[in-house]
């Protein structure tokens, strides 16, 4: 297996963006759901948790802006500099709002759903080099 791609027009151009049709919510959450977090960051306010729709709605918490994932499935490296940068810049110039969450292997793009579809297009034709 290969290790994480490091020069940013071969993580550019290896992205492959997919998209996950879950629905997902940010919300500041207890920490008894945690373990139902797709991910977690602590923050000064509070412990901040991305959760599935379904988990939002059965603890009752603010459901304000469901998010689609989108996972680009190059192993990009963590010190790999510009792939940010490139899916921000696109999707900024398309209007599509974009937070992006790094893992161990791969980015995250969290987009507005009614954005999602337009956003994998997007990407795809980064990716591309169109």
């Amino acid at each position: 297996m290969a290790g994480p791609v490091k020069d940013t027009q071969a993580m550019i151009s290896g992205m492959a963006p997919v998209l996950d049709e879950t629905i997902y919510h940010f919300c500041v959450a207890p920490e008894d759901l945690l373990p139902e977090a797709l991910a977690s960051f602590r923050e000064e306010e509070g412990l901040s948790l991305i959760l599935s729709d379904t988990v939002a709605e059965k603890n009752g918490l603010p459901r304000d802006l469901p998010m689609h994932r989108i996972t680009l499935t190059v192993h990009s490296a963590l010190d790999g500099v510009g792939l940010t940068a490139a899916v921000a810049t696109v999707l900024a110039q398309a209007g599509i709002a974009c937070n992006m969450v790094a893992g161990a292997h791969h980015d995250h793009a969290f987009v507005p759903a009614g954005d999602a579809q337009r956003a994998v297009a997007l990407l795809k034709t980064l990716a591309a080099g169109d």
